[in-house]
């Protein structure tokens, strides 16, 4: 199954135009060879806070989710969950949606201009 996702995602992720993906192993896996990268993070305090916005689940009860699949995800043989070494970290902790993508084009933009 894995592997059948891996080679979806790879195509997709070298399709004439380019793509943008969204993912844990993205930068590290799928798209090691990418144009720009960035790694997406926030506290799992302020991502379960997010999250309880849309689920019926109680915060506790997602935090505690979030912080078991981030543990999971890092700590699994194939595809870690890890930031690429070329790839720029984007803490949304503190950020709003428009303050995130403001951040997210003027990073990319600036990997763009040194390639």
């Amino acid at each position: 199954m894995r592997q059948a996702l891996f080679e979806r995602q790879r195509a997709f992720a070298l399709q004439p135009g380019g793509a943008v993906l969204d993912g844990r192993d993205i930068g590290t896996v799928i798209a090691p060879d990418a144009d720009a990268k960035l790694f997406v993070t926030a506290t799992p305090e302020v991502r379960a806070a997010r999250r309880t916005k849309d689920v019926p689940e109680s915060y506790e009860t997602v935090l505690a989710d979030i912080k078991a699949r981030d543990e999971r995800d890092s700590g699994r043989a194939a595809a870690p969950l890890r930031r690429a070494e070329d790839a720029d970290l984007l803490d949304t902790t503190n950020l709003g949606i428009g303050d995130a993508v403001q951040q997210a084009i003027a990073l990319v933009e600036a990997q763009k201009s040194r390639r």
